[in-house]
């Protein structure tokens, strides 16, 4: 967040209570700025119920991550930050399911049956969840992080107080564990699941 504009003080102030956990305050934070934030959401995905679904989740993260808040900087920033990463997570996820129905699909000799692909899809996922979950705790928090939640190396060194390099050995490392975990449960699946993580093979 930039810290090259003055923030006015009465947004100062507003922050500071919603840092306390001040109710109202969040409300009029979210008055204030929803607006403009599901303008910029709906220009990246032309879908206004998908935008407004992630519009909630953004102010969510806030309310959740309030601790986080700096008032010195730029919470309007801070807040298009959170919607890009949010609609970055959604499109990765949205051709991720993309990716796994066009696998099943071509390799059904019978046709797409749409009840087994979504079978196979939640087991898919399931098993993706698995393999994360079963990473140390730092390793882990480092790949949801940036590769779930879309943040840059950089954003995760700053906040995590390491170099880059080390966020780096954090996702080969994480990258390699859980690529093995999933080719013990279905090694095809490994090429799609990396291609819409942007892992290597």
């Amino acid at each position: 967040m930039s810290r090259n504009v003055p923030i006015p003080s009465d947004e100062k102030e507003l922050l500071l209570k919603l840092r306390e956990g001040d109710e109202r305050a969040f409300e009029q934070v979210y008055n204030l700025y929803s607006s403009p934030v599901f303008g910029s959401i709906l220009k990246l995905l032309k879908d206004r119920d998908t935008s407004e679904d992630i519009l909630q989740d953004v102010f969510i993260k806030v309310w959740q991550s309030r601790m986080e808040i700096d008032p010195d900087r730029s919470f309007k920033s801070y807040l298009f930050v959170i919607a890009k990463n949010k609609v970055y997570n959604y499109m990765r996820r949205a051709t991720l399911e993309v990716q796994v129905s066009a696998y099943l699909a071509a390799r059904s000799a019978e046709g797409y049956n749409p009840v087994e692909a979504d079978m196979q899809y939640a087991e898919s996922s399931e098993a993706i969840r698995k393999a994360i979950d079963a990473l140390p705790p730092k390793r882990k928090e480092v790949f949801i992080f940036c590769k779930i939640e879309g943040h840059s190396y950089q954003e995760a060194a700053e906040k995590l107080g390491c170099s880059v390099a080390a966020i780096n050995a954090h996702i080969v490392k994480a990258t390699k564990s859980i690529k093995t975990q999933l080719k013990l449960t279905n090694p095809v699946m490994v090429a799609v699941i990396c291609s819409a993580f942007d892992l290597q093979m």
